[in-house]
């Protein structure tokens, strides 16, 4: 299993950005995949999660209206796209994977098996 996150870097407050995670080496369709984040100093934080049909998505309260996630089974890739970005969302962001067919959503990391190395966001005041 490897996931690959791409597209992170330094936005202004109020701006978008587009994170990547690429998939491989596992059954793409059948996995759980989250998007997590660690700011310096705090515990890592599970922000979205999506289910392995892409017909389910759990949201943290703090990025509701303003992040989505989104998958695209025919290349192994989900996306979280971020608007109206603020400083307080500064972190690194993991995409993370589990294979849990027909089960709830879950932002706890512990429900997720395999990670990605991490996609630094940044946003300035």
């Amino acid at each position: 299993v490897q996931l690959v996150e791409s597209g992170g870097g330094l936005v202004q407050a109020g701006g978008s950005l587009r994170l990547s995670c690429a998939a491989s080496g596992f059954t793409f369709g059948e996995y759980m995949i989250a998007w997590f984040r660690q700011a310096p100093g705090k515990e890592r934080e599970g922000v979205l999660c999506i289910d392995e049909r892409g017909g389910s998505i759990h949201y943290v309260d703090s990025v509701k209206g303003r992040f989505t996630i989104a998958r695209d089974s025919a290349k192994n890739t989900v996306y979280l796209l971020m608007q109206s970005l603020q400083p307080e969302d500064t972190a690194v962001y993991y995409c993370a994977s589990t294979y849990r067919p027909d089960m709830p959503g879950d932002l706890s990391s512990s429900f997720y098996t395999s990670w990605g190395q991490g996609a630094q966001v940044t946003v300035s005041s």
